[in-house]
C-alpha cells in the first residue's frame, strides 16, 4: 500500500498546531464572551474541521512501526477528546451565561410581574378599605348617635315607668287617706269626738239625772218579760242612757206622748254655749220611719236652792241629720249645773217619743267673746 509522504515529525507537529489553535481559540472565546454571542459561535465553527485529524502512516520495520502508530492513534484520540472537550466546556459556558443572562431577565419579568400583581390586588383592596373608612366613619359615629337615642329612649321609659308606678302609689296613698279619713270620720260619727267638744253630760265624768224633774219613762208589754202572767222586770232603758256614747237601735229613753222633759246635773258647774242631740239614722231603724225624733224643744239653764230656771233657747230637730249641734240663743255670763230639755213635739208618733242622746258643751272659764 502507498504510504502517506509525511514523516513522523510532521505527525507529531500537526498535534502542537492544533494545540496551539486551540490556545488561541480559548482567549478569543474569553476576551469576546462580553461581546456578541454569533462572534463567540463563528469562531469555534471555523476551526471545527481541525479537530478530526487521523493518525498518520509510519513506515518503520516491525515494532517500532506499530509503537508509532499506536502513538500516533493514541495522540489523535487525545486531541480529538480534547477539541470535545473544549467545546464541550465551551458550550456550557456558553448555555451558562445564557441561562444566566435569561434567569436575569426572567428574574427581573418575574419582580415586576409580582410587584404588578401586587399592586394591583392591595392597592384596590386599599383603595376600598380607604372608601370604606370614608363611608363607615360617618356611618358607624350615626350608629352610635341611634343607639345612644335608643339606650336613653329606653332609659326615659324605664323611669316613665317607675313615675307612673310612683303616681299609682300616691294615688293609693292619697285613697287611703281618704279611707283613713272618712273611717275616722265615721268613727269620729259613731263616737262623736268629730264634733271636738267637751261633753259636760257624760255619765262616765260625773253627770247624773234628776228624776223628780224627768218626766216618766215609757212602759209596753213587749218591752216588759212575764212569767205566768206574773211581770219579772222592765226591758225599757232608764233615763241615764241618753248620757252615754252608745246610739243604737233600742238603746234609747222614751217617754209617752210628743210632750216631755229631762233634767240633767252637770258634772260641774260651766257656762254654757253648745247642746247637741244625736238620733240613729233612718237606715238601720227597725221601723224605717223616724217619727219617734224630737222635733220642737226648748233648753234651760237650772242653778241655786230654789232652782231658777234661765231660758237659753228654743230650737227644731231635723233628723235627716242625726247628730245636730245648737248655738245658746242666750248665753248669760254665769254658771249652770243644771240643763233641763223641755220637748214639746215629736216627728209624728202619739205614742211615745225616743231620746237617745244628749250633749251639753261649755267651758269652766268666762268665755272671752260673748256672742250677740
Amino acid at each position: 500500500m502507498p504510504r502517506s509522504s509525511r514523516s513522523p515529525e510532521d505527525s507529531c507537529d500537526q498535534p502542537e498546531n492544533v494545540a496551539h489553535v486551540s490556545r488561541e481559540v480559548r482567549p478569543r472565546r474569553i476576551i469576546q464572551r462580553g461581546r456578541n454571542i454569533c462572534r463567540m459561535t463563528e469562531a469555534p465553527l471555523s476551526n471545527a474541521s481541525d479537530a478530526f485529524l487521523l493518525p498518520v502512516r509510519i513506515n518503520a520495520p516491525g515494532l517500532t512501526q506499530c509503537m508509532l502508530e499506536c502513538v500516533s492513534w493514541i495522540t489523535c484520540l487525545a486531541c480529538f477528546l480534547r477539541t470535545r472537550a473544549h467545546r464541550v466546556l465551551f458550550n456550557t459556558c456558553r448555555y451558562k451565561l445564557f441561562i444566566h443572562k435569561l434567569i436575569e431577565k426572567a428574574g427581573v419579568l418575574i419582580l415586576c410581574a409580582f410587584g404588578f400583581w401586587m399592586f394591583s390586588v392591595h392597592l384596590p383592596s386599599k383603595m376600598d378599605i380607604w372608601q370604606e373608612d370614608s363611608i363607615d366613619s360617618p356611618l358607624q359615629s350615626l350608629r352610635m348617635y341611634q343607639e345612644k337615642v335608643r339606650h336613653h329612649t329606653g332609659e326615659i321609659q324605664d323611669l316613665r315607668g317607675h313615675l307612673n308606678q310612683l303616681i299609682a302609689k300616691l294615688q293609693e296613698m292619697e285613697a287611703m287617706s281618704d279611707e283613713q279619713k272618712m273611717t275616722q270620720k265615721i268613727i269620729k260619727m259613731i263616737q262623736g269626738d268629730y264634733i271636738e267638744k267637751p261633753d259636760f253630760a257624760l255619765k262616765s265624768i260625773g253627770a247624773s239625772i234628776d228624776f223628780e224633774q224627768t218626766s216618766a219613762t215609757y212602759n209596753h208589754d213587749k218591752a216588759c218579760s212575764y212569767w205566768n202572767w206574773i211581770r219579772l222586770w222592765n226591758y225599757a232603758q232608764p233615763p241615764d242612757v241618753i248620757l252615754e256614747p252608745n246610739v243604737t237601735p233600742g238603746n234609747c229613753w222614751a217617754f209617752s206622748g210628743d210632750r216631755g222633759q229631762v233634767t240633767i246635773r252637770l258634772a260641774q258647774k260651766v257656762y254654757l254655749s253648745n247642746l247637741t242631740l244625736q238620733h240613729i239614722p233612718k237606715t238601720i231603724s227597725l221601723s224605717g220611719s223616724l217619727d219617734t225624733a224630737p222635733k220642737d224643744f226648748v233648753i234651760y239653764g237650772v242653778e241655786g236652792s230654789p232652782k231658777e230656771e234661765v231660758f237659753l233657747g228654743a230650737f227644731q230637730f231635723q233628723p235627716e241629720n242625726i247628730i245636730q249641734t245648737f248655738q245658746l240663743q242666750n248665753q248669760p255670763p254665769r254658771t249652770f249645773g243644771a240643763v233641763k230639755v223641755k220637748i214639746s213635739s215629736n216627728w209624728g208618733n202619739p205614742r211615745f217619743t225616743c231620746l237617745y242622746r244628749v250633749r251639753v258643751h261649755g267651758s269652766v272659764t268666762l268665755p272671752r267673746e260673748q256672742p250677740n
